[in-house]
C-alpha cells in the first residue's frame, strides 16, 4: 500500500524545499499544529496513526519517515524527541539500504563515507581511476565487431585502483635509452617461406613452461625472462634439460633492480649472463622481496651444495653444479625477424605499453580500444610463444601474436592473449629480448651457448 503525500511535496515545492529519503526532514513550519501529540501513537507502521491535514492525510508512525515522507509536522518533536533546533544527521540510502551517518563502504576501488553535504547527508566518494571500470567494459563489448577482441570484470582485478595494477601487476621499468637503441642482431633467412600461423606449444610440446602468475608484485620483468629462459633450455638441449628456472632469485639477488616495485630488463639479462640462475625448486617464487638484503644466495652458487636439486636431465647431461646461464642478450625487430628467431630459437621476451582496457581483456585479439585515452599506462613484459591470422566479425583479416601474459590462467584466453602483430600495437615489437642458453655438448663435454634447430 502506498500512502498519499502530495500535500508533502506540494508544500516542499512551494517552500523550494527537497526532500529525498535520506535524512530527517523537517516540517514544523508547515501548519504547526499539535498532530501526533493528540493521536498518540508513534512506533511501528500504522495506517490508521493519521490526521488530517491540507485536504490529505498525514502520519505518526515510523514508516513515515523510513521511506513516505509523509510525517505530521509535530512528528520529530512528539515522537521522537528531537528538537527543531538541533543539527538532524539520520543517514544515507543506497541501493534501498540505509546506511547510518559516518558509515564508511566502498564502490569498486573507492572508499564512500556518508557525512552532512548541505542540508542532507549523503556519500562522498573518493575519485580514483579503478583497474575494471564498468563503461569501459560495456564500450569494449559494444564495439567487439569492430575492434575484435572482448572484455570481463576479472574477480582478482576488481576494486582495485589503477594505479595499483599498474605499479604491482606490471612491473617493467622503461629501457634506458642507450638499451633501446641497441642494435638489433639480423639473420639470413628466406622469409616467403615463413607459415601463416606457427604456435611453440605445439612445436615442443610438453617441453615449455605454462602460464606464470606474478600476484601483487611488479615482476613482470623476471617472470617473462625466466620463463623464456626455462623454454630455451628445453628447446636448445632438444628436450635433455627441462627447468623451470627461478624468477625470485632475479627479485632478491639483481642488483640495481626494485624487486617488486619493478626491474630493467638489460641488468636482468646482465645477471644472467654473468651469474645464471638455479632452479625454481631452489629458490621458488613467493611474489616479494628486493635486492636490498633479501637475497639467500652467493653470487657463485653451487648447486650441489645449495639446492636440494639441479632440476631433471637427460642422458648423457652430468649433474649441474653451476647455475643455468645463457650467452648475452641480443635485441630482434621486425615482424619477420621476430618470427624467424621464435621458430628457430623458441620464445622471445617483448615489452608493450599497458592501457587501462588491457587489464580487462577476455578473448579475441587485442588492440587498444582508445575509451580510456588520458589514464595513467605502463609497461610490462611478455613471452611471445608464435603467431597466426583471424578473420572477424566485420570481415577483417589481422595477424597476431600469440602471447603468454603472468596474471593466471583465469585472465584472458587461459592465461594467454592475442596481440595485432605488424602493426607494432602497443609497442610490442619495439624491444624483444632473447639469448642462447648454455647446454651440454656430450661431444665436447661442457656448456656452451646453442642456437635452436633451424626447422625450415
Amino acid at each position: 500500500m502506498v500512502r498519499a503525500h502530495t500535500w508533502l511535496a506540494l508544500l516542499a515545492a512551494l517552500a523550494g524545499l527537497v526532500a529525498p529519503a535520506r535524512g530527517y526532514h523537517d516540517f514544523s513550519d508547515l501548519l504547526p499544529g499539535d498532530y501526533c501529540s493528540q493521536r498518540g501513537c508513534c512506533d511501528n507502521r500504522l495506517d490508521s496513526c493519521s490526521v488530517p491535514i491540507v485536504g490529505t492525510l498525514c502520519y505518526c508512525d515510523d514508516f513515515c519517515n523510513a521511506t513516505s515522507d509523509d510525517c505530521c509536522p509535530d512528528y520529530l518533536s512528539h515522537c521522537r524527541g528531537i528538537s527543531v533546533s538541533q543539527p538532524l544527521q539520520r543517514g544515507c540510502y543506497l541501493n534501498n539500504q540505509y546506511y547510518p551517518h559516518g558509515s564508511l563502504i566502498k564502490i569498486n576501488c573507492n572508499e564512500c563515507k556518508c557525512q552532512a553535504s548541505g542540508a542532507l547527508p549523503e556519500f562522498l566518494c573518493e575519485r580514483h581511476a579503478c583497474l575494471v571500470e564498468p563503461d569501459t567494459l560495456v564500450s569494449v563489448n559494444s564495439q567487439q565487431r569492430r575492434l575484435g577482441w572482448s572484455a570481463a570484470n576479472h574477480t582478482a582485478f576488481w576494486g582495485r585502483r589503477l594505479d595499483e595494477g599498474i605499479s604491482l601487476r606490471l612491473g617493467t621499468l622503461f629501457p634506458h635509452n642507450s638499451v633501446r637503441m641497441m642494435n638489433p642482431v639480423r639473420r639470413m633467412f628466406d622469409a616467403s617461406r615463413l607459415p601463416r600461423s606457427f604456435d611453440a606449444r605445439s612445436q615442443w610440446r610438453g617441453q615449455l613452461q605454462g602460464v606464470s602468475d606474478q600476484g601483487w608484485c611488479g615482476a613482470s620483468w623476471a617472470l617473462s625472462m625466466a620463463d623464456v629462459v626455462s623454454d630455451r633450455f628445453a628447446i636448445m638441449s632438444e628436450g635433455k634439460e627441462l627447468v623451470r628456472l627461478s624468477a625470485q632469485q632475479l627479485l632478491s639477488c639483481s642488483r640495481g633492480q626494485r624487486g617488486c616495485e619493478g626491474g630493467y630488463l638489460d641488468r636482468a639479462w646482465m645477471f644472467l649472463w654473468k651469474y645464471g640462475l638455479v632452479n625454481e625448486e631452489c629458490y621458488p617464487y613467493g611474489a616479494r622481496g628486493s635486492n636490498l638484503g633479501n637475497c639467500r644466495l652467493p653470487k657463485k652458487v653451487d648447486l650441489h651444495s645449495s639446492c636440494r636439486h639441479a632440476g631433471p636431465r637427460g642422458p648423457h647431461v652430468p649433474e649441474r653444479r653451476t647455475p643455468y646461464h645463457t650467452g648475452p642478450a641480443y635485441r630482434i625487430s621486425g615482424e619477420k625477424d621476430i618470427m624467424h628467431e621464435i621458430m628457430v630459437s623458441g620464445p622471445v621476451q617483448a615489452t608493450m605499453k599497458v592501457y587501462q582496457d588491457f587489464f580487462s581483456y577476455r578473448a579475441g585479439v587485442y588492440q587498444n580500444s582508445h575509451v580510456d585515452d588520458g589514464q595513467r599506462t605502463g609497461y610490462h613484459s611478455v613471452r611471445i610463444l608464435g603467431w597466426g591470422e583471424e578473420t572477424l566479425d566485420s570481415g577483417e583479416l589481422v595477424k597476431y601474436w600469440l602471447a603468454a601474459n603472468s596474471w593466471g590462467p583465469l585472465w584472458g584466453e587461459g592465461g594467454y592473449f592475442r596481440i595485432r602483430r605488424g602493426n607494432n600495437e602497443c609497442e610490442v615489437e619495439d624491444f624483444v629480448l632473447a639469448a642462447w642458453a648454455h647446454t651440454y655438448d656430450s661431444l665436447q663435454g661442457l656448456y656452451h651457448p646453442r642456437q635452436g634447430n633451424r626447422l625450415y
